[in-house]
């Protein structure tokens, strides 16, 4: 084990098994959040004692439920979780970080530039904002990390994620329980097939995602629609 700064959680040998050659960007991930986080207010002051086993190791377990070389974005991001952990643990993902808080939003800019993560983008505003969905568009995969109950979730995260891409969220014990309470809401915004994952199965603590697809909806019809009008009148 490694530690990395005074007070702080020690590396778990199996973050080398995680994040390979780039462990050590997840070292330096979390000497930042041990220190600036706490000093900023993003993090608590007991969490460095278990920043690697309940946020790191955690967020990157996600991984596992992604596929390559997609658009991954990541709302409510805080600290960068789950974000962060998933663009060093895979480089061949493109990683959008929404907040709509300065303060964070500023912190994990610093944290990009500082570990040189190419792979990572951040967005300051609310997921739900139209100017935000202009702005970030659309991706394969959109996750979270204890954002919402799925109701809200859903109606926030849908409008990001393409027409065949997926919800994939960090949710633990919880999710189970989310799916038969907010089925029907998922669907209202176009998420079927919802279902739950373990990952992480090699960390001291696993954890549940909650997956659903993205399907089309009467909403996405008219938006089409409307689309193609405007580019026929600049046409």
């Amino acid at each position: 084990m490694n530690q990395t700064t005074e007070g702080c959680e020690p590396r778990p040998e199996v973050a080398v098994e995680v994040f390979g050659d780039r462990v050590g960007l997840a070292d330096q991930y979390v000497q930042i959040l041990s220190e600036e986080g706490v000093l900023r207010g993003l993090i608590g002051p007991s969490e460095p004692a278990r920043l690697w086993t309940r946020h790191v190791l955690n967020s990157a377990a996600v991984a596992e439920a992604i596929g390559p070389d997609l658009r991954v974005i990541d709302i409510g991001s805080g600290a960068g979780f789950p974000g962060i952990p998933l663009a060093i643990a895979r480089p061949d993902l493109d990683v959008v970080l929404i907040d709509p808080l300065l303060r964070r939003t500023t912190f994990l800019d610093e944290v990009v530039e500082a570990l040189g993560l190419d792979n990572v983008t951040v967005v300051r505003g609310r997921a739900e904002e139209q100017a935000v969905i202009d702005v970030v568009v659309s991706g394969d995969v959109v996750t979270s990390r204890a954002v919402a109950p799925l109701d809200r979730l859903a109606r926030w995260s849908a409008p990001l994620i393409r027409v065949g891409g997926q919800l994939v969220a960090l949710k633990g014990r919880t999710a189970g329980e989310e799916i038969v309470e907010h089925r029907e809401a998922a669907a209202r915004v176009g998420l079927k097939e919802l279902t739950t994952r373990e990952v992480g199965a090699r960390l001291s603590e696993p954890t549940t995602v909650l997956i659903a697809s993205r399907v089309e909806t009467a909403g996405d019809r008219r938006a089409q629609r409307r689309a193609e009008r405007r580019q026929k009148r600049r046409g």
